[in-house]
């Protein structure tokens, strides 16, 4: 059984992800979640505690989640955009709701990058575990690479988020990973 705040947070990416970064408001969290009133205020009392506490739920379920995807073991090119093609996959299949939050949560951080610590040392995190493969695979010029590289993935991920959930993603991948390695 899941706690009052882990109650609490799901709700909160729930409301995000679907409605918006002004649809975080602690009633409608309460609402969501099935809790009496004043419950997630008693695990978050301000809204700045719960941005916080919100953006750290949604790295840790990421790094829970995409970890089992990255870490299987590849042994060529293919099999690392059989990889990285399933984290997409997973990021904007089964977890559509969550990855509009965390994109909500972004570009509202332009205002109070502090709050969002935890979505940036994710995204940190990301771009070097890209770097390394990208060097490993034969990138020419990696720091260039991984630039393209991210942005193709921001892309893509944005595309099955607001234009075609069903947009094939391994032939773009490979695209884009044969891209990264020739420039």
């Amino acid at each position: 059984m899941s706690t009052t705040r882990e109650r609490s947070l799901s709700a909160a990416v729930h409301l995000v992800g679907t409605q918006g970064i002004r649809a975080l408001t602690h009633a409608r969290i309460d609402t969501e979640a099935g809790l009496p009133r004043g419950s997630t205020s008693n695990h978050f009392r301000t809204r700045d505690a719960l941005l916080s506490g919100v953006t750290q739920w949604i790295a840790e379920q990421e790094r829970h989640d995409l970890g089992a995807v990255l870490a299987q073991p590849f042994d060529d090119l293919d099999g690392f955009i059989d990889v990285f093609s399933s984290a997409i996959e997973l990021l904007t299949g089964p977890h559509a709701v969550r990855t509009r939050a965390r994109y909500a949560l972004f570009l509202d951080a332009a205002a109070e990058p502090e709050l969002f610590a935890p979505l940036s040392a994710q995204r940190e995190a990301m771009a070097a575990w890209s770097r390394n493969l990208l060097v490993t695979l034969g990138a020419r010029h990696p720091d260039t690479a991984l630039h393209a590289f991210m942005a193709f993935g921001d892309g893509i991920i944005l595309h099955r988020l607001s234009v075609d959930p069903n947009a094939p993603v391994r032939p773009s991948v490979a695209v884009a990973v044969h891209g990264c390695l020739a420039a």
